[in-house]
């Protein structure tokens, strides 16, 4: 096939949502996929070297086009100043959400202190959050995790691709925010921090990490 890195191209940016290499395979029906892996190698190279205002990335299990982060003021400026989409309270429970899923309501509101109904509600019509059972527990209460889009908005390919234990430690340690403690967990990361400011400052690296112009319904 002639020119495969303009047809990936073309169907990268046909696709209204990110679009995984075994769909492009599965479309160019007959190329090697290791043909097509360096194609689009070579397509991203090129938008790199090239210092272009977009670039394909590689988010939640599949590739997008995606404007650049130095881009982000041009971008304000066309779009006009207009609040976050998520508040400071919905932030703060999605972050906790994404680190500590499979997670109840409960367990979210003993860590943030407050009801969080509203901002699941919120995250869950943003389709940020989505429902996954039930747990096995008395009145069998509803279970959270994040979701694709989650992975999407955030730029992150994977949940694994959020700031480690460590990265919060040391951020929170820089800014002197938050009192931390040592603890082993079960994912095999050694920092960790106490269960009253879990929430805080997670939020606080999610939300410096990306800028609110990312999170749109």
């Amino acid at each position: 096939m002639d020119n495969i890195s303009a047809v990936i191209e073309a169907l990268i940016l046909a696709s209204e949502s990110p679009l995984p290499l075994e769909k492009i395979c599965a479309v160019l029906n007959g190329v090697d996929k290791t043909e097509v892996k360096d194609a689009l190698d070579k397509l991203i190279a090129g938008y790199e070297e090239r210092q272009s205002g977009i670039s394909i990335q590689e988010v939640a299990g599949g590739f997008q086009f995606r404007t650049r982060p130095q881009m982000a003021v041009w971008i304000k400026k066309l779009k006009g100043n207009r609040p976050g989409s998520l508040s400071p309270a919905a932030l703060e429970t999605l972050a906790i959400v994404a680190y500590r899923q499979p997670i109840v309501k409960a367990e979210i509101e003993s860590v943030r202190g407050v009801d969080v109904s509203a901002p699941l509600k919120g995250l869950l019509e943003k389709k940020l959050i989505r429902i996954m059972g039930r747990k096995d527990a008395p009145g069998k209460p509803i279970i959270y995790g994040t979701t694709k889009k989650f992975l999407e908005v955030f730029n992150l390919r994977e949940l694994a691709d959020l700031p480690t234990m460590r990265e919060l430690t040391e951020i929170t340690e820089q800014q002197g925010m938050l009192d931390l403690e040592t603890a082993e967990e079960d994912t095999g990361r050694q920092e960790t921090v106490t269960q009253e400011s879990i929430g805080e400052q997670i939020s606080q690296v999610i939300s410096d990490r990306f800028s609110e112009d990312d999170i749109d319904p």
